[in-house]
């Protein structure tokens, strides 16, 4: 089969090429020699990274070969990520919700079929974003990787396909053995690692200084070493050092490059003793390697991983955060871990299972 791959791909974001790396890896699994087409910003990357044709993404040109790699597939599969949501600015066609709803409309029009693939939908609040997303009816076939967005999409009227909720599909990812983030670091193998994932929020800053709060607290309790994982590039890294600058005990923690590939974060990760912080997929890469986790939701999709992974009680509204309810919580996952990563690594052997049946439900319905 010729598959077209469209999503927030080639911009660097950590989550997101790990959501690439699993469909392609679970596609080339399931199918024998799948030609595979991705909507990359940088196209040249993605192609030699995953030995795969990429054009590029945007509307500034390319358009032409958008065109001939849609009519030429057998399916577009839209997602996996957050695409249709307005949280950024949604103008007449500029911002995250016009332009993948304008691809499955381009699909459409050559006469493609399209796929929804484990997205996470919302939130949508403009008006001109609810007007969109009847567009979304175009789709022959929606999986979701939560109840909300089951829910919401149902909400904004898209009823026409089938939704079926599964699970975020790098529950499927296919972990690759690799130690370079912890060889990077100049640590001599004894230390308690806290892997730390913050992210730039709409200008908000007031839990940068409540995230140096509770680590300072874990530094003196436990003796960690908290090691910030930068999962954006220099936005998570601007963000990382602002914790830094309100810490007392800055120069025991530890930062590492934001040239990383997602399995090699997903390694690291697995290499700590618990994680903290904000990035879903840092998240996700915790619950899959069976690592405790305290998360501020800043978004629902956050606060839908928590629940399922079983780490919501220890966790908190991003809005919410109460610096000595987490100190403890932090604590005790550390004094806890065994007992906590079992329960982790049941809730992911579930979600595993959800993520493969996105596949399975590919070929049910798009498979002659």
């Amino acid at each position: 089969m010729k598959f077209v791959i469209s999503g927030f791909y080639g911009l660097g974001n950590t989550g997101d090429e790990a959501i690439l790396e699993s469909i392609i890896d679970n596609l080339r699994d399931q199918f024998d020699n799948p030609e595979i087409t991705v909507f990359s910003l940088s196209p040249e990357q993605t192609a030699k990274e995953h030995n795969v044709k990429s054009v590029y993404r945007a509307w500034r040109h390319s358009n032409k070969e958008k065109v001939k790699a849609l009519r030429e597939a057998d399916l577009l599969i839209s997602g996996g990520g957050g695409l249709l949501q307005d949280s950024y600015p949604t103008k007449f066609l500029f911002g995250p919700l016009p332009y993948y709803l304008l691809i499955v409309l381009l699909a459409k029009l050559c006469g493609t079929k399209v796929m929804f693939f484990s997205q996470g939908i919302g939130p949508v609040k403009s008006r001109w974003g609810k007007t969109l997303m009847k567009l979304a009816n175009l789709a022959d076939f929606i999986t979701v990787r939560d109840q909300y967005s089951k829910e919401l999409l149902h909400k904004l009227g898209v009823t026409k396909p089938e939704t079926v909720v599964t699970s975020d599909i790098v529950f499927a990812f296919k972990r690759k053995e690799d130690r370079s983030c912890i060889e990077s670091l100049p640590i001599k193998g004894e230390e308690k690692l806290v892997a730390v994932s913050v992210r730039p929020w709409f200008g908000r800053e007031v839990q940068f200084e409540q995230t140096a709060q509770i680590l300072d607290y874990l530094i003196e309790e436990k003796q960690v070493t908290p090691v910030f994982v930068p999962m954006e590039g220099h936005h998570d890294w601007d963000a990382s050092e602002k914790v830094l600058s309100h810490m007392k005990h800055k120069e025991k923690c530890l930062m590492l490059g934001t040239d990383f590939t997602p399995n090699q974060y997903l390694n690291f990760i697995g290499e700590c003793q618990l994680t903290i912080g904000m990035r879903l997929h840092a998240l996700i890469f915790s619950t899959l390697m069976g690592v405790p986790h305290i998360g501020f939701s800043y978004d629902k999709k956050v606060e839908s991983l928590l629940k399922r992974s079983g780490m919501w009680e220890y966790s908190s509204v991003l809005e919410e955060i109460n610096v000595e309810d987490l100190q403890t919580n932090g604590k005790y996952l550390l004094e806890n871990h065994d007992m906590a990563s079992k329960i982790i690594t049941e809730n992911a052997q579930s979600m595993r299972g959800e993520a493969v049946r996105n596949l399975e439900l590919l070929k049910e319905n798009f498979v002659k």
